[in-house]
């Protein structure tokens, strides 16, 4: 494995997160009254599949979350895929958010039948910690976010407090673990999907093509990712819509990149470089640029209907994209597979990208010391 870059490690060293914008609701309601007993539930659970497998090596994938019923169908096929990619590890999901923990457990969204969905995931401290616990001798960490901003800030931070026992203390697990983990090398960081400007970027743009260039052929094709607001924009990862932008109109000058969340690259100012283009009219095409598609792909984007369209105020982070280009004079088309817009986890040639990240995962260095340092 690559170690990772002094630069790089350099960036990394930062550990304090901004605060997360979320597409579940910023509305948390969640209490913990014994973190002890949320480490202990997910160590057993831990320990019984390593015991099961008896396999040595773990494969963590770290995303933000969602409460949808499909996006959680397509976590687990991206679990099927990594157990095909890994057969050596047992793979873990886990999800960043508490409001979206919170939500999944408590069943918000229904299936396409109507029936309640309650999935139980957990934080990456407690599945490290059940990891760790159950001493495999070897563990990924793969972030599922598209660019490296600031929920990849989060991950970082959270496999560094790992390593250095951070927790709390009637947790901490055993040291030399710890350093052996260190010593051999053994703890790895896979980069979110937009990672690298001259690999990743022309990578993804090839495989969207592939997928959409039909509908290129026959309209404008334009994504919406997330961004980040400029205070946030950890790693100054926002410039990875741009530059995949520019690596789709390569292939076609119908492609567009927007964002929900990235000043300067909202809706209009897709709109507006589409009129730049001569691009007035037409149709269109929507697609999400996010791991699944949850809230901001079904509502944001493909929202319908007068909730989602304010004419006074057409701009508004509350006019979804469908009903923003609808009166704009485009015909809008959200193309859907099995009755919902699909994340990039669900497109193979995409999913491949995060894969093989993983599977050229850098060691995390300089990520641990010791709680018991020489005096």
């Amino acid at each position: 494995m690559k170690k990772i870059k002094s630069l790089i490690i350099a960036t990394l060293v930062m550990t304090t997160v901004a605060p997360v914008f979320t597409a579940c609701s910023e509305n948390d309601d969640k209490t913990v009254n014994n973190l002890v007993s949320e480490y202990e539930v997910n160590d057993k659970m831990v320990a019984a599949q390593k015991a099961q497998s008896k396999k040595d090596v773990a494969v963590l994938l770290v995303a933000f979350g969602s409460t949808w019923n499909n996006a959680f169908l397509a976590f687990d096929a991206t679990k099927k895929a990594y157990e095909a990619a890994f057969p050596e590890a047992d793979v873990y999901v886990s999800f960043s958010s508490d409001i979206c923990i919170n939500r999944a457990s408590a069943g918000e969204n229904t299936d396409d039948n109507g029936n309640i969905v309650k999935r139980n995931y957990y934080e990456p401290r407690y599945l490290l910690h059940a990891i760790g616990a159950a001493k495999y001798s070897k563990i990924y960490v793969q972030s599922l976010q598209v660019i490296p901003g600031e929920e990849f800030a989060a991950v970082v931070a959270s496999v560094k407090k790992f390593m250095n026992n951070g927790y709390i203390a009637s947790a901490h697990l055993d040291d030399n673990y710890l350093a052996k983990l260190s010593e051999t090398e053994s703890i790895f960081l896979g980069m979110p999907l937009l990672n690298d400007p001259e690999k990743d970027v022309p990578e993804v743009a090839k495989q969207l093509n592939i997928l959409y260039n039909q509908e290129a052929q026959n309209g404008i094709v334009a994504f919406m990712g997330h961004g980040n607001p400029d205070t946030y924009d950890t790693f100054k990862a926002n410039v990875r819509y741009t530059q995949l932008e520019e690596a789709l109109q390569a292939y076609s000058a119908k492609y567009f990149v927007g964002t929900v969340d990235m000043p300067g690259n909202y809706k209009q100012d897709v709109l507006d470089r589409m009129e730049k283009k001569g691009i007035t009219s037409g149709k269109m095409f929507l697609h999400a640029l996010m791991s699944i598609a949850g809230d901001h792909a079904h509502n944001d984007m493909a929202g319908e209907g007068d909730e989602y369209w304010k004419p006074m105020a057409p701009e508004s982070e509350d006019v979804s994209w469908f009903e923003f280009f609808s009166h704009m004079n485009y015909e809008v088309n959200v193309p859907l597979i099995n009755k919902h817009p699909q994340g990039l986890l669900e497109l193979p040639g995409v999913l491949n990208v995060w894969i093989n990240h993983t599977k050229n995962a850098q060691f995390l260095e300089d990520a641990y010391h010791s709680m018991y340092p020489e005096e």
